[in-house]
């Protein structure tokens, strides 16, 4: 397996700068990562230091707590497009989620979806596992389902915990195979990397990529 392939290199941190970014995203193109995840005040930059490399540029909406309006989520999605990304990572409203408004969930992510599939782009709906019991996984993967969701992600890495094997498990067996998982948060080693892609995931975000590697190819 060739793990870079795998890998979104991150950096969301709130302090983060200009030559962050453009570091972040050479080490992108370096490594042959998968893609760099990076706010929405970044994607212009990212896009034009990436240029017409292969590399996916993925940003967030309702980022990070999902709370934010649907249309707020929406204009965030639109204004990325516009900026470049190939990508949307959005939050689901757990809010809404967690009080049984399935209909808000619903029209919060179907209105995210409906955007950036017109484009061509595609959407990951981030569910928060750490919020969220078994019972509660498995109805956020059905919504996602039903809204045509390109990935589903377990975390934001603002949570209590990021991406776990068992979380990854119940959402591969719980969604079709078109749709595909990406684990993220808290993912600092090679077996973590490793151990999370066999429980089902197709994409890892994280922001220890380049330790990750280098702990692959020393092995």
């Amino acid at each position: 397996m060739e793990l870079a392939k795998h890998i979104e290199h991150t950096n969301l941190k709130p302090d983060c700068t200009n030559e962050e970014i453009i570091q972040l995203c050479n080490e992108a193109i370096a490594n042959g990562f998968y893609g760099v995840c990076v706010s929405p005040y970044y994607v212009q930059l990212a896009k034009k230091t990436i240029g017409k490399k292969v590399i996916k540029i993925i940003t967030v909406a309702g980022f990070p707590l999902g709370y934010a309006t649907v249309g707020a989520k929406v204009e965030e999605a639109k204004k990325a497009i516009i900026s470049g990304a190939d990508e949307i990572d959005m939050v689901m409203n757990i809010a809404a989620f967690k009080s049984g408004d399935m209909q808000t969930v619903q029209n919060d992510i179907q209105s995210v979806v409906t955007v950036c599939h017109l484009k061509n782009k595609k959407v990951k709906v981030i569910i928060e596992t750490a919020y969220l019991n078994e019972e509660e996984i498995i109805r956020a993967c059905k919504v996602c389902e039903d809204c045509e969701v390109d990935f589903v992600k377990t975390s934001t890495g603002y949570a209590s915990k990021g991406a776990d094997t068992k979380s990854v498990k119940i959402m591969r067996a719980n969604l079709p195979s078109k749709v595909k998982i990406k684990a993220a948060g808290g993912i600092k080693t090679r077996k973590q990397a490793l151990d999370l892609l066999a429980a089902g995931a197709d994409v890892l975000g994280c922001s220890n990529s380049l330790k990750i590697i280098e702990e692959n190819e020393a092995k």
